[in-house]
């Protein structure tokens, strides 16, 4: 499976969702075109209530992640980038904020923040290769 869902974690479970497709998208191992299940296939396979994963899947919709045709089912969709640069400079630094205000109450030193960031963008684009 493309995801892990942790029933333990403090991440709503289809917030859980929308992670993993977002990432399994971003990293390759999902494709644009690519069939995804139905959301009462995905029920069945991960025991989960559907009405979970159609959250789930609504919110990836609106996002333009994936996109569902009638009577053809859930797929992958193409990427459109719709937002200037400047506009996803503006949310990757809301995110990086956020990251950064969890950084100080974890007593995280600048270098060491520097450090973590590096290795995992490294990491992320080595598997993101891989992938493809």
């Amino acid at each position: 499976m493309w995801f892990n869902i942790d029933p333990r974690s403090s991440m709503p479970i289809y917030q859980q969702l929308i992670e993993g497709v977002k990432g399994a998208v971003a990293k390759g191992t999902l494709t644009p075109g690519e069939k995804l299940p139905s959301v009462r296939e995905l029920a069945g396979q991960i025991t989960i209530n559907h009405n979970t994963i159609a959250k789930a899947y609504q919110e990836l919709e609106r996002e333009g992640i994936i996109e569902t045709l009638r009577g053809r089912g859930t797929f992958v969709a193409e990427q459109r980038m719709t937002l200037s640069r400047e506009e996803r400079k503006q949310v990757i630094k809301g995110m990086l904020e956020r990251m950064l205000v969890e950084a100080h109450y974890l007593q995280l030193e600048e270098e060491e923040l520097l450090e973590i960031l590096e290795e995992s963008v490294r990491e992320w684009y080595r598997e993101r290769r891989e992938q493809t």
